[in-house]
């Protein structure tokens, strides 16, 4: 039994040749095994939109392909024979090709199931979705890509040349499609950075609308006049833009004025007056209100308050209601308002009548009938 086991087959003795058979019953057994009891007690697999990380690890798991656990047994086995170098090639370049082919379903997985779970809290509106989509396209033709690459290096082909080649022409087209390429990447930009979103009012520029829809190449805007402002999004990203859905609250500043023959004590009551018709308003939060100003023909006090929403219908009502509340509040006050008024001072007039002991003379009736006929007219 000895001498038979001594025997040699293409090389090898038969122990060796048992030797490696038990290796790789073994090796494939344990992988087998392992996979199996795994699968057991790990969560089962679900869908991308539900799915946490030990899910994600079952998933990785169940991908463990069959094949490759065949063939890496197989690499392991041929360890302890000596085998020609076309053989030992063969059988190496055979498990690091599967090798690759493994790693890269393992890396595909992990890089969706990581763009999922980085936007898991926004993946339900469409934009991230297709945003979601489009990344993981692209990080799948990554890594396939340099799995290729590896691939071929291993077997012997030269890359470099290939490569190379293929950065030159990765170049021509980017140069060929850069506006294209420009606006996805500011697409991809917006959905990940969110500097607005699907419904929001912003301004840019002098435009000014809703956002109905962001695209991959533009953005389309709803504008208040009523048609449809469709933006580039490279435009978008490198313009100033004001978001008045994110506006929490909005602050508002007005000026009112009263005559200067407003009494002082009733003069100091107005901010207290202001103050009360705003507290008295929904939706309004008092800020101050200050005497401000002497005008030319008005004392004026300047006022702040919040609009306690970010809707600007809503504003208008809160500061129309703000208004008539003023209004009513200095009339029960006797409080006037200021309008534009001028006072025309004639000083040669004015010592005519002190001479002449108020009457006037009959050379400057002429001269007083003119200034009356200017009062007039600019009255």
């Amino acid at each position: 039994m000895l001498q038979f086991l001594e025997n040699e087959i293409y090389g090898n003795i038969i122990t060796l040749w048992i030797m490696a058979a038990i290796i790789i019953a073994v090796t494939a057994s344990a992988l087998m095994g392992l996979r199996i009891v795994l699968l057991k007690r790990l969560p089962k697999p679900r869908p991308e939109a539900d799915m946490a990380w030990a899910h994600i690890f079952a998933d990785l798991v169940e991908r463990l392909s069959t094949i490759f656990i065949v063939i890496a047994s197989i690499y392991a086995g041929s360890t302890v024979l000596a085998l020609p170098n076309a053989s030992e090639d063969l059988i190496e370049t055979v498990f690091v090709i599967a090798l690759f082919l493994q790693c890269a379903l393992w890396a595909d997985r992990i890089a969706r199931a990581g763009l999922v779970w980085r936007f898991a809290s926004t993946r339900t509106k469409a934009p991230i979705r297709s945003a979601i989509s489009l990344m993981q396209a692209l990080a799948r033709v990554t890594i396939w890509s340099l799995a290729l690459l590896l691939i071929l290096d291993n077997v012997g082909f030269d890359i470099t040349a290939l490569i190379a080649g293929l950065g030159i022409g990765g170049v021509a087209v980017a140069l060929a499609a850069q506006n294209v390429l420009g606006d996805l990447f500011s697409s991809l930009a917006i959905v990940l950075d969110r500097p607005f979103e699907v419904g929001d009012f912003i301004v840019f520029g002098d435009q000014a609308g809703n956002v109905e829809k962001i695209g991959i190449k533009t953005t389309r805007i709803r504008s208040l006049s009523g048609e449809q402002i469709v933006c580039a999004n490279s435009d978008l990203i490198t313009t100033r833009i004001h978001n008045y859905k994110r506006m929490a609250e909005r602050r508002i500043v007005f000026a009112v004025g009263v005559v200067y023959d407003t009494p002082p004590d009733t003069l100091e009551a107005i901010p207290g007056i202001i103050e009360e018709v705003i507290e008295n308003a929904d939706r309004a939060r008092f800020d101050r209100a200050h005497f401000a100003s002497y005008g030319d023909s008005s004392l004026n006090f300047e006022v702040v308050f919040y609009v306690l929403s970010e809707d600007y219908n809503v504003y208008m009502d809160v500061q129309q209601a703000i208004n008539f509340g003023i209004f009513r509040a200095f009339g029960e006050h006797g409080i006037d308002f200021a309008f534009p008024t001028r006072t025309l001072h004639l000083q040669a007039l004015d010592s005519a009548l002190q001479k002449a002991g108020g009457r006037v003379p009959v050379h400057l009736q002429p001269a007083l009938d003119g200034a009356g006929e200017k009062r007039q007219s600019r009255a």
